[in-house]
């Protein structure tokens, strides 16, 4: 398994936290930058690969969640709201 590091998102008008994040950005393993979809993120982690961010001088994996039976990303160190992520910068 590949560990991919985020270190960007984009956020949507919303105001739902579980409905913020519309891309995601960062470094692949490899590497080569990539900048995906929440639902490609999503997909990505059911199939085995792991995405993580740098927070706060810590290193925390990013999981798939659900609420309202919505799936959504946030890090395993968030509790319901994906703050983490959503402290990120914007990516171009």
């Amino acid at each position: 398994m590949a560990n991919h590091e985020i270190k960007c998102i984009n956020k949507t008008d919303r105001l739902n936290p579980h409905e913020r994040i519309q891309n995601v950005g960062g470094v692949r393993a490899s590497g080569s930058t990539f900048k995906i979809t929440q639902p490609a993120c999503i997909a990505e982690i059911e199939r085995g690969e792991q995405f993580f961010v740098h927070r706060a001088g810590k290193t925390v994996r990013v999981i798939v969640a659900t609420h309202n039976g919505n799936k959504y990303i946030k890090t395993e160190a968030d509790g319901v709201q994906p703050d983490n992520l959503l402290a990120l910068p914007e990516c171009p």
